[in-house]
């Protein structure tokens, strides 16, 4: 009985298995929607609802780390330097 419970079990697993690596093997479509809920400045409790193209997503964070890092490297000192 355990041994048949057991191959039912790692037969049921093989399916989503290959079925997972598939999906890993697609290209990511850029032209994909990506909604994303974001917090709303001022408040604890609300959200917003965030929607772009992955591409679009992409390019955000790609000037946001630039601003980051742009801001970090002309941050001066307290004396000014």
């Amino acid at each position: 009985m355990r041994v048949a419970i057991g191959i039912i079990a790692i037969l049921a697993l093989i399916p989503a298995g290959a079925a997972a690596q598939e999906k890993k093997l697609e290209p990511k479509d850029p032209n994909r929607i990506i909604c994303e809920r974001q917090g709303v400045v001022g408040s604890r409790l609300a959200t917003k609802r965030v929607c772009m193209t992955a591409a679009e997503w992409e390019i955000r964070r790609r000037e946001d780390r630039e601003a980051i890092e742009k801001a970090q490297v002309n941050r001066r000192g307290p004396d000014g330097n």
